[in-house]
């Protein structure tokens, strides 16, 4: 009879679908990294919105979309929900958000350092955007025509990708010299 592996939630809030095609590719790609394979590892991913309990798994990937320099509420709802239990495990964030080449806004959001503290996170990492005239609001798209903001799919997937490699390592790493629950 084999042991299960390190169990992985990814979650994410999104409000146009880029953030959460991040967080999905974020739960394919971990199993899937040398040191996932290795140690068995298994990721899946659960919208923030359907509040995943974190104590079902033993590390969580949370990440947000990022709308004038903030984390969603959501995101943050989750964050602060769950406090407790994130700080008992290994927990990553990132945050999708910046579009353009230079990246616009070129600030880190805001709240992610806070957040990142009250969860006790392990690291944090700013991903390039999305932004699709269509699928914005009318509300949104004036905003982004005032601010002559870039449209396009500016994701990074490699970027994506070698962090899921970091992320296993350090997870295999952790749970290897943690004390036994």
């Amino acid at each position: 009879m084999s042991v299960p592996g390190p169990r992985v939630l990814v979650t994410a809030a999104s409000r146009h679908g880029s953030t959460r095609e991040i967080a999905a590719a974020v739960a394919r790609w971990l199993p899937d990294t040398a040191a996932g394979r290795d140690a068995g590892l298994a990721a899946g991913f659960l919208a923030v919105d359907q509040q995943p309990d974190p104590a079902r798994f033993d590390a969580v990937v949370l990440g947000s979309a990022v709308y004038v320099g903030r984390w969603l509420e959501g995101a943050r709802h989750y964050a602060a929900t769950f406090a407790p239990t994130l700080r008992s495990r290994p927990v990553w964030l990132f945050s999708s958000g910046p579009i353009g080449e230079p990246p616009f806004p070129p600030d880190e959001p805001y709240d992610a350092e806070p957040i990142a503290r009250l969860v006790g996170a392990r690291g944090h990492r700013v991903f390039p955007g999305c932004l699709e005239k269509d699928s914005l609001t009318f509300g949104e798209r004036a905003m982004v025509t005032a601010m002559r903001a870039p449209t396009g799919d500016f994701r990074d997937w490699d970027a994506v990708r070698g962090w899921c490699e970091e992320m296993a390592v350090d997870l295999v790493e952790h749970l290897a010299g943690a004390p036994p629950a």
